[in-house]
């Protein structure tokens, strides 16, 4: 069961007998179970959870790093392309006035941001061999603005494309305006924002990458976009993107 509704049950202290009793009350509710995942889909969101945990070690690090040297008024351009191609001039420059001990410390820095970029990619390549195996993620692949990571993270966070009889997987996600009303009177607001924080995300940028960079865009996009901020036609065209993804899996087609 959604752990959200289990825990609008769950009055008073939180423990194992309260638990219990709050499944039970719920189970009898009209609601939708969750779809139970495959062995191989939680794996897949298991080296999703790890490859997102170094992404912030990696910025961290970098972060750490640009911090050290703007105080000593080294003051680095913005990108990981800019540091990786100033840090090594940068640093033998530094080894003429600043202590060894300093600029040993600040190498092997830099030395592991490069061991989290070689576990980073080792994850990627596994995350592409369940792509060349799997039928379905190879066709979610398709679909433009989804790539590798979006189509390995929406087929394993799916679980059964069944389990939804339309596109409103699309609300699961929470890609869809939330709503206020009152006296028969609804007014739409931004989107919910509920259910996969990342697996929006990587949507979300997936959409803004089309936006920016497809040769011929879609005639609705541009006429959404003269209506419409940026970001409104953003988040329009993700959930579009998830709505194919839905379709594809759901009718077993290709894109």
């Amino acid at each position: 069961m959604p752990a959200r509704l289990v825990k609008a049950f769950n009055i008073g202290n939180k423990n194992d007998a309260a638990d219990a009793r709050a499944i039970w009350l719920t189970v009898q509710q009209p609601s939708k179970p969750v779809a139970v995942k495959t062995g191989m889909q939680q794996a897949m969101l298991s080296l999703h959870r790890m490859r997102q945990q170094l992404v912030k070690f990696r910025t961290m690090q970098t972060n750490g790093l640009r911090g050290l040297l703007a105080e000593y008024g080294e003051v680095i351009g913005k990108g990981r392309a800019s540091l990786a191609k100033t840090l090594p001039e940068l640093l033998g420059r530094l080894s003429q006035r600043l202590p060894a001990v300093l600029i040993d410390t600040l190498r092997e820095q830099w030395a592991e941001v490069a061991r989290i970029d070689e576990r980073i990619a080792a994850i990627e390549r596994r995350l592409l061999e369940w792509k060349k195996q799997d039928p379905a993620v190879r066709a979610v692949s398709e679909i433009g603005g989804v790539g590798l990571l979006g189509a390995t993270a929406a087929v394993a966070t799916m679980g059964d494309s069944r389990a939804f009889r339309s596109g409103r997987f699309t609300a699961w996600i929470g890609i869809v305006p939330r709503q206020t009303g009152t006296g028969g009177k609804t007014q739409l607001h931004g989107i919910n924002e509920r259910g996969d924080t990342y697996l929006r995300t990587l949507l979300i940028h997936g959409a803004r990458s089309v936006l920016a960079n497809a040769k011929n865009p879609d005639p609705w996009i541009q006429e959404l976009k003269k209506r419409r901020p940026h970001n409104v036609a953003v988040v329009a065209m993700a959930n579009k993107m998830v709505r194919t993804i839905w379709a594809v899996l759901a009718h077993g087609r290709a894109y």
